[in-house]
């Protein structure tokens, strides 16, 4: 009879902490919700930045901030990409990675390498390519989450099955010329502001300067 008691305790001793250890699995999903991920956003060039797609990289941003925080963000161009694009791509806040190779190639070693990141929960690709699916499942296996970012034509239907998210680039995605146009004035606008403070202040230093000199 003591013995059977005794069993039972430290049965139940071994139930508990079997539900706290779910529990807390359990408590860790819910608190990582849709807008509370960390994510690596990579970016095929020369498969989505294309005339055809007109594609307003903000506006990629916009969405994927419902998901969480970009703490990655770079866009992979190769060696045939013009001054103003790779300007465009720094202008707008991503980091731009430039390949002599296949960009394809590099791009999937670093998202492969990503997946070891442990302060990085989400990787989020924009292709339409399915090169990318062994560094999506590796990615899976690891416990990530993946958004796959694309547009039609070809955008890969496995591309789309395997993805936990799935966003198809339509007109609102477009780049906003007027509103691009705008944003340069603006900050042509900020410069020429600086500019004038910093004459300001450069005649007011030479004109105490003077007085110094005359008393």
């Amino acid at each position: 009879m003591f013995v059977n008691y005794f069993s039972l305790i430290v049965f139940g001793e071994i139930m508990w902490k079997k539900l706290e250890n779910l529990t807390s699995k359990i408590y860790e999903k819910a608190v990582r919700r849709k807008g509370e991920h960390r994510i690596a956003l990579l970016i095929d060039g020369p498969n989505m930045l294309r005339k055809e797609f007109n594609i307003d990289l903000d506006k990629i941003r916009e969405v994927l901030n419902e998901f969480g925080d970009i703490v990655i963000g770079r866009v992979y161009l190769n060696q045939y990409a013009s001054d103003k694009l790779i300007e465009a791509v720094i202008n707008q806040g991503f980091e731009p990675k430039i390949s002599a190779g296949d960009v394809d190639v590099e791009m999937a070693v670093d998202a492969t390498e990503l997946v070891f990141n442990p302060n990085i929960d989400t990787i989020a690709y924009v292709t339409r390519d399915a090169d990318f699916l062994p560094a999506i499942r590796k990615a899976k296996e690891r416990g990530k989450k993946v958004i796959v970012i694309g547009a039609e034509p070809g955008f890969s239907t496995a591309l789309q099955n395997i993805a936990d998210y799935v966003i198809k680039i339509g007109e609102e995605f477009q780049l906003d010329k007027e509103k691009l146009e705008k944003k340069k004035k603006n900050k042509f606008l900020k410069v020429e502001e600086k500019h004038k403070d910093n004459n300001g202040k450069n005649e007011k230093e030479n004109e105490n300067n003077n007085e110094k000199n005359t008393s």
